[in-house]
């Protein structure tokens, strides 16, 4: 009887693991099929848009007036924009892709360069008629490979995740046929970093570009004793200080401090030893003080360490922590790309975290021009429902990385808020934030 019992119980028990196993091996296939499906999607919407790219750039070429050329060059920067969207979504994160990727985001940045100007003073140069046919003849090349590679891959049902798998382990393949595709794409295009085209445009971004900081390399002690200004440091036995290793474009030393459960992160440059990032990991308790009283811990912190001139622009309180953004202000003038972020606990207004990333690129005494346009003047530009609540003069990065003097509006149409720049020489709709509206509380449902 108990035998018969227990051969009942293990069988159930075995079906039901069988079950279980099946279940799971469903989810999984289910996932792995999704997962596929969204890269097939978009490689087959890249090839589409590198032929749409083709086409639009030689439509443009044949063009005379300069009416039909500004929005015809709009047209091949947001096509560049889809394309770029669509190479990120596919698994070449561990394949050389970046000359294609520096290629495509400076044919958007020229041509939205050129879009947005005014053609009728200052119409398209013979050297920039060379770049666009230069271009032209670049992305025939590119449409061409692609077109293989998705022949190829329509052939054979070739899969992406097998890809994926390939790269993710560093081996060679059997049949690596869109690997070979990518990298001939690849082999190709960084034939045309030498072209003119490559230096008429100015995409590069400063981030991370340091060479500008001023003070001598520190050595590892001397990192040591800039971090205990920043975090309490008991037992130099509790402290490491690493060298960044090969491969960084800039050189810099990472301190960590262990203290039981908590842990403290601080990145330095070794020129000058200015901090970049502080991460100090702990449990928050319960807020004790308010988002404002945490602003001025977070001020306090800057103008302690050699941040001066700095204004609040954003801040919010998630759980217990108060998260702030600042930036610069010279002459008047907020300077948009000298932010630095600041985390504070609300539990007792130690900072928590720190970013001067951003700050450390891009700070220097610049010479700001008087705008030409007036206050009421760049008004006009903006939309005549928006009801302007406040108003300040700012230096931001504008699409195609230039820095631009504008003036900022924030404003209302009806219950959303928005932040307009307006270019403070030509009167240009630079750019148009929505703020996020406060979240909704919803009662219990009973």
């Amino acid at each position: 009887m108990i035998r018969g019992i227990l051969i009942g119980v293990l069988s159930v028990a075995v079906v039901g693991t069988a079950y279980w196993g099946y279940q799971e091996h469903q989810e999984k296939n289910a996932i792995l099929v999704n997962a596929e499906n969204n890269y097939q999607r978009a490689f087959h919407e890249l090839t589409y848009n590198i032929d749409l790219l083709h086409d639009k750039i030689g439509t443009t070429l044949a063009m005379n007036s300069r009416e039909s050329i500004s929005p015809a060059l709009a047209d091949v920067w947001r096509v560049t924009s889809e394309a770029q969207n669509e190479v990120g979504q596919l698994p070449l994160t561990l394949l050389p892709f970046n000359k294609t990727e520096e290629f495509l985001s400076k044919i958007g940045d020229f041509s939205y360069k050129t879009a947005v100007r005014d053609l009728e003073k200052e119409p398209l140069s013979e050297e920039e008629y060379k770049n666009l046919q230069s271009l032209y003849g670049q992305a025939e090349e590119i449409q061409n490979e692609l077109r293989k590679v998705q022949h190829m891959v329509l052939e054979n049902n070739l899969r992406w995740m097998d890809v994926e798998l390939v790269l993710a382990g560093g081996k060679e393949p059997a049949d690596n046929t869109i690997i070979d595709g990518f990298k001939t794409v690849e082999k190709k295009v960084e034939g045309y970093s030498e072209t003119g085209f490559a230096e008429t445009t100015d995409s590069e971004s400063a981030v991370n570009d340091y060479s500008h900081l001023k003070g001598k390399e520190i050595t590892e002690e001397e990192a040591l004793q800039i971090a205990k200004k920043f975090i309490n440091i008991t037992n130099k036995n509790e402290v490491k200080v690493t060298e960044n290793g090969e491969g960084s474009s800039y050189g810099f030393y990472s301190v960590t401090v262990r203290n039981g459960n908590n842990q403290a992160n601080l990145d330095l440059t070794k020129k000058g030893g200015h901090p970049l990032y502080l991460i100090q990991h702990r449990d928050v308790k319960n807020a004790k003080i308010s988002l404002n009283d945490g602003f001025n811990k977070a001020a306090q912190f800057l103008k302690k360490h050699g941040f001066e001139n700095m204004t609040l622009f954003e801040s919010a309180q998630y759980d217990n922590t108060g998260v702030y953004l600042f930036v610069s202000e010279q002459d008047g003038v907020r300077i948009y790309p000298d932010s630095v972020r600041i985390k504070v606990g609300l539990d007792d207004g130690e900072v928590l975290a720190f970013s001067a990333e951003d700050y450390l690129s891009f700070h220097q005494k610049r010479d700001i021009p008087e705008p030409t346009l007036s206050t009421e003047e760049a008004k006009s530009k903006l939309n005549p429902n928006l009801k302007v609540m406040e108003q300040n003069v700012a230096l931001i990065i504008n699409e195609v990385k230039e820095e631009v003097l504008c003036y900022e509006f924030l404003g209302t149409i009806n219950n959303d808020t928005y932040r307009i720049y307006i270019n403070a020489e030509n009167g240009f709709e630079e750019k148009v934030e929505k703020l996020k509206n406060a979240e909704p509380i919803y009662e219990d449902v009973v």
